[in-house]
């Protein structure tokens, strides 16, 4: 193998990890009491300058169209509010188990393909379905009998489905606007998105203090920033088949993260589940034919 795709499997993997980082900063952030619509407007904020300041080291601009304005900020709201769906569900769900659900989203994306673009289902689609609904069904119900928050369970799964209509909506058109560029737009409409929901529901702006600014960060430059940047890397070099099948690492660090720095539960039933759905993802993304990019995560 080269040394052009050994750096492309690395970058893959270095981004699925740093993906996986989310529960790492959001978690400390709840315990300070920081709300889920405060940890993402400083996620995305933070993100937005960190944008700015690259594409200025870049000597990139900023101008763009009204007609791709348009698309880019459907794109940033569906991206924001999958976010925001996804960071409310750790209220009730443990981030590993809602991280691994989350990673459903490629099932929904090939049946939104169905549904609206009439594409053939194939056998590794309704196998990989199988297989999914399988994995969410063991997550669904805990050792011991106890039942996982069903609000968590239908927030988690409203975040998968934004983001696989995300995707769905990111791949019908192209634009001659760098990865930077494109993200940065992308997130900016985001974090306005999460201005706009925090107005809405009445949830107050809150200071950060002393640490709390150290985990905003982490959430900015590790799952936002840093995993674009070696997507991009990855993607490149590799093609977006091989990145997106690496991305099953994401689910797996953020269930590590969990339970070992935060004392979820890891058991054999959740180990079960997240093999079905990681399987289910496989399948779907590796045996079904793909093209382009494999845009950000929320």
């Amino acid at each position: 193998m080269s040394r052009s795709r050994y750096i492309g499997y690395a970058a893959g993997v270095i981004a699925a990890v740093f993906y996986g980082t989310n529960p790492l900063g959001a978690l400390p952030l709840y315990a300070d009491g920081v709300t889920p619509g405060n940890v993402l407007f400083y996620r995305y904020g933070l993100s937005v300058i960190i944008f700015l300041v690259w594409l200025a080291l870049r000597g990139e601009g900023l101008r763009v169209g009204w007609g791709h304005a348009i698309k880019l900020a459907i794109l940033g709201v569906l991206m924001s509010l999958s976010s925001v769906s996804l960071y409310v569900s750790f209220h009730y769900l443990d981030a590993g188990v809602a991280s691994t659900i989350l990673f459903t989203y490629p099932i929904m994306t090939a049946l939104l393909m169905v549904m609206f673009f009439h594409e053939r289902i194939t056998w590794p689609t309704t196998l990989a379905i199988v297989l999914a609904l399988s994995g969410i069904a063991l997550l669904y119900r805990g050792d011991g009998g106890v039942t996982l928050s069903t609000t968590g369970m239908l927030l988690v799964l409203l975040s998968s489905l934004l983001y696989a209509l995300y995707i769905v909506y990111v791949n019908q058109f192209k634009m001659a606007l760098s990865p930077e560029q494109f993200t940065f737009w992308v997130v900016l409409f985001g974090w306005l998105t999460v201005m706009a929901y925090m107005l809405l529901t009445g949830e107050p702006l809150q200071w950060l203090h002393g640490t709390s600014w150290a985990w905003a960060s982490l959430l900015a430059l590790l799952p936002t920033v840093g995993s674009l940047f070696f997507i991009n890397i990855a993607i490149q070099r590799i093609g977006s088949t091989p990145a997106s099948i690496l991305g099953a690492l994401e689910p797996m660090t953020a269930v590590l993260i969990s339970c070992t720095l935060f004392g979820e539960a890891f058991t054999l039933r959740l180990a079960v589940g997240m093999a079905l759905i990681l399987g289910a993802v496989i399948i779907i993304i590796g045996l079904s034919p793909k093209s382009g990019p494999s845009p950000s995560l929320p």
